[in-house]
């Protein structure tokens, strides 16, 4: 990851920044979409990632039962992508999510390659009903999306991925 890069949790201001870096991927398909009032709702579940104060790429971690969290609208402006900007924040997600006591971390994609290099697995949709009901059944693009689900155990101690060996979730 680049070195001027900064991680941090989300604030009201950074909500105009999320809301525009999820719109400009929904054409090209990356992303569902989420209304800015849904952004500004959940804003401190996000995590940004930001260079010179400029926010260039976000996740959130949305939890779905005490145990099963998922990382959700993970996306990096297109100019930064390429410099491990979006591992470098799914491993922040998942070291939140440790440290908050879920034992599984999901996500739906159109990318799976994206997080299987980061040691999540691809697995049958209804191994996350978690999901499926808190969200999937009342989508307008329900069985039809198009996307893979992904799953991760999560446990203290455990490497994300090849691509940032010292990025380790510290958990409980």
């Amino acid at each position: 990851m680049n070195e001027s890069v900064t991680l941090r949790t989300a604030s009201p201001s950074d909500v105009p920044a999320i809301h525009r870096l999820i719109t400009d991927n929904l054409e090209v398909g990356h992303l569902l979409p989420r209304s800015s009032e849904d952004v500004e709702r959940h804003v401190a579940r996000f995590v940004v990632a930001s260079i010179d104060g400029v926010v260039v790429g976000c996740a959130e971690l949305a939890p779905l039962s005490g145990k099963v969290a998922e990382v959700r609208s993970v996306v990096v402006d297109e100019t930064f992508r390429g410099q491990h900007i979006g591992p470098s924040l799914v491993t922040q997600v998942a070291t939140t999510a440790t440290a908050s006591g879920f034992s599984t971390l999901c996500a739906l994609t159109h990318q799976p390659s994206h997080f299987v290099r980061m040691g999540f697995t691809i697995v049958p949709h209804i191994w996350v009903p978690e999901k499926i009901a808190h969200d999937c059944t009342g989508c307008a693009l329900f069985r039809r999306c198009g996307q893979h689900a992904v799953m991760l155990a999560l446990r203290a101690g455990v490497t994300i991925g090849p691509e940032l060996p010292a990025a380790i979730i510290h958990g409980t």
